[in-house]
């Protein structure tokens, strides 16, 4: 059985979900940002139970086709951005991951979350840049490479669109502010 789950976006909450599963006596077949697949079917009552324990810890068992899709186009960006191979136009690859059309992937994410695809993932690029500029050594120069960026001034240029400083005065920031990517 194949579950969508909103917000799981991390590793450590890849292993917050799977130890709830486990504690539920659900077997887990495979376990991924946005869903989990389990070896058995589950019951109404195991659903339930797991879609509370799933609220409890700020997660949501989704189970309408338009919020799974939203979830999907969500989790899809975000592993976009953090690609490390030589990334495809984001609405190629979201058009064959998720097999639509990208005009009614975009035309539906912007009706629900009030913001363009693209929009979207600019704001979940920057919050990687932060991240390596925060936890790596990497240059802005290798982080615009790494992210796909025509040119560090681009990067730049966006980075200080978005946060309003450059990429250098951020890191030289003592304790910069970063979002977290569910808040996004």
């Amino acid at each position: 059985m194949k579950l969508l789950i909103k917000n799981m976006v991390c590793p450590r909450c890849i292993s917050a979900v799977s130890d709830l599963f486990v504690s539920e006596g659900v077997t887990v077949k495979s376990i991924n940002l946005g869903d989990v697949e389990t070896q058995e079917e589950l019951t109404q009552d195991q659903l339930l139970s797991v879609g509370r324990k799933l609220k409890d810890i700020g997660f949501e068992l989704l189970d309408d086709p338009r919020s799974q899709l939203i979830e999907q186009i969500r989790v899809s960006v975000l592993e976009w951005v953090r690609m490390d191979k030589e990334r495809i136009k984001l609405s190629d690859y979201l058009s064959a991951r998720l097999h639509k059309d990208y005009s009614t992937l975009s035309k539906m994410f912007s009706e629900v979350r009030g913001v363009t695809i693209e929009r979207f993932s600019i704001l979940h690029r920057i919050e990687y840049v932060k991240e390596l500029l925060c936890y790596s050594q990497l240059s802005t120069s290798e982080i615009a490479y790494k992210l796909g960026y025509s040119s560090p001034a681009h990067l730049s240029s966006q980075f200080k669109q978005v946060t309003g400083m450059t990429p250098k005065v951020f890191r030289e920031l003592e304790k910069p502010g970063r979002t977290p990517l569910d808040a996004l």
